[in-house]
């Protein structure tokens, strides 16, 4: 139906979705560092017309000539981009789809751990991304406090808050 550089309207039948345009996807990371806390980043989403709480996360091969761009250095190039961090330990996670209702759209998920802080983070060209390290089993109240300023939360937010694979935190 439409197509833009990123992103593209489409109709089967008579159903309605959005997809990534040339194939994009995405990969998103969930980034634990040794004292048991992960990296949140907080950003304006002009679809939502707010800032939204994430786990970080960004396009794959979204840049000309990097078409056939790996989804683990995808993921190297945003957790260093957004938070200032470097992982020396991943694990990939496996493919999953965002809101597969409404947007064709896949995201790989990767563990990131034995973190190291390299630099401010905060995103390229203006993203302005604030960086949260936030202890796994303070997770729930981090959450309502910035739902309660008015912060979006996104989806894999919950997916954090419901996982049993971080083992025991109070160690």
């Amino acid at each position: 139906m439409w197509q833009g550089k990123f992103v593209t309207a489409k109709r089967r039948g008579r159903w309605e979705y959005a997809g990534r345009s040339r194939g994009i996807r995405a990969a998103a990371i969930v980034a634990l560092d040794r004292e048991g806390r992960v990296l949140l980043v907080e950003q304006y989403r002009v679809p939502l017309g707010k800032r939204c709480l994430e786990i970080p996360a960004g396009l794959i091969g979204d840049h000309e000539g990097d078409e056939d761009e790996a989804p683990e250095a995808a993921a190297a190039r945003e957790l260093e981009e957004e938070t200032g961090y470097r992982a020396d330990t991943w694990e990939t996670l496996g493919e999953f789809y965002s809101s597969p209702g409404m947007v064709s759209e896949s995201f790989t998920l990767l563990r990131a751990s034995d973190l190291t802080k390299v630099g401010e983070g905060g995103g390229t060209d203006g993203e302005d991304i604030r960086v949260h390290r936030v202890a796994l089993n303070n997770l729930a109240e981090f959450v309502a406090a910035r739902r309660a300023e008015g912060l979006a939360i996104d989806v894999r937010i919950a997916m954090l808050m419901a996982a049993g694979w971080f083992g025991d935190e109070d160690d």
